[in-house]
């Protein structure tokens, strides 16, 4: 029996571990680039009962995407940038109804058409001969937009595994 003092060690002798196991590692680089592939992407929910079933199926349908590299404008940019100094592409066709009505199955009823937007952030670095390509998040790609002009060296902070990046500070702040 577990006095009831020490009950509430558990919980946190249980954190301390996980974190110590899965904590996460660090690398200074002066070699980087930050992405951000902006896309916009036409789809539609299909299902038997759209009010009942938990997960409908997804179409999609046409997706035009652009590449934002260090906040630098791309090529062709004409969408933005906008409130987080990112660049749109232009907006994909919408499909018709009858692209809509070829993709559903009998007995199903289709959604509305729905047009979603999506960022997908990555960042690549180099530490000795090595370059590595890792996922983000906006905050890191903000920073990079800020340092890379200079070239300033950032000190990277990695996820879990090293399979991210989560955070990237200017080196000498």
């Amino acid at each position: 029996m577990i006095m009831p003092k020490l009950r509430f060690l558990t919980p946190i002798i249980t954190v301390l571990t996980t974190r110590t196991l899965t904590s996460c590692s660090t690398a200074t680089t002066e070699q980087y680039e930050a992405t951000a592939l902006t896309s916009y992407t036409w789809q539609v929910k299909y299902a038997n009962n759209l009010n009942s079933e938990p997960q409908p199926r997804i179409e999609t349908f046409v997706t035009t995407s652009m590449l934002n590299r260090n906040g630098v404008k791309p090529p062709g940019a004409v969408v933005g940038p906008d409130d987080q100094g990112l660049w749109w592409p232009t907006l994909p066709p919408r499909p018709s109804v009858d692209e809509v009505e070829q993709r559903k199955k009998s007995q199903e009823e289709s959604g509305k058409t729905e047009l979603v937007k999506d960022v997908k952030y990555k960042f690549t670095y180099g530490v000795g001969n090595a370059q590595n390509t890792l996922p983000t998040n906006y905050e890191v790609y903000r920073q990079v937009v800020k340092a890379y002009p200079t070239r300033q060296a950032l000190q990277l902070t990695l996820g879990v595994n090293d399979n991210s990046v989560e955070k990237a500070e200017p080196v000498g702040k």
